[in-house]
């Protein structure tokens, strides 16, 4: 059942209850109270510019372990002869415009509408949104961007203007960051490679909401 949200009531029904493909509610909007309610109980936004705000939460969730990110030889060999440099929230605008207009196979548009952009921007001012950018001779070619929450990076969305920089983003977030799971959201061969696994809702859940001060 895809629940109907109001837009002036603050709430989401239980993740549990989404559709097998991941779809959980419509409508709402993408304000910063509801973003942050949404990631903080495994939901988040995916949609288009046809079609209304689209919440889903993933049963079983895509996700990364940082400890167990896999570094291929060929891209170990790429970071060891230091061809790109780091930053993290140096430039988030700069980052989610260009995930935003790159194309990618087998994809006619992009899901980052003008209104996620802004509301992704609110996020990160206000500290809640984080990106990382790869530089080459001072000029961004890769990064990604996402929402952090209670120590899971939900990642949104990635890109590359040449090779390796996407992975080197987020071999970089795994290993420089301290963080419980990297929550990749959907499947996809790239992101298996490099380590992602599925893991059910419920262990999902158990790790975004556990707190982790004894650590």
């Amino acid at each position: 059942m895809v629940f109907e949200l109001d837009t002036k009531k603050l709430e989401f029904p239980h993740p549990s209850y989404a559709e097998a493909d991941g779809l959980l509610a419509v409508g709402g909007n993408l304000s910063v109270d509801r973003l942050l309610l949404a990631y903080s109980n495994g939901i988040f936004p995916w949609f288009d510019e046809l079609s209304p705000i689209l919440w889903y939460a993933p049963n079983p969730r895509f996700v990364i372990d940082p400890r167990k990110i896999k570094i291929s030889k060929s891209m170990a060999s790429v970071l060891r002869k230091n061809i790109f440099s780091f930053s993290i929230d140096r430039n988030f605008k700069a980052v989610i415009h260009h995930c935003a207009t790159m194309n990618r196979k087998d994809q006619a548009g992009t899901w980052i509408t003008a209104d996620m952009i802004d509301a992704y921007s609110k996020l990160a001012s206000l500290g809640y949104a984080h990106s990382v950018e790869v530089w080459q001779n001072n000029l961004l070619v890769g990064g990604l961007y996402g929402v952090l929450i209670n120590g899971v990076f939900c990642g949104e969305s990635m890109f590359s203007k040449v090779a390796n920089a996407s992975k080197a983003a987020l071999i970089y977030l795994a290993q420089e960051i301290e963080l419980h799971l990297i929550d990749c959201q959907f499947h996809t061969s790239h992101l298996e490679s490099m380590g992602g696994e599925y893991l059910s809702l419920t262990d999902y859940l158990a790790i975004l909401t556990k707190k982790h001060n004894d650590e």
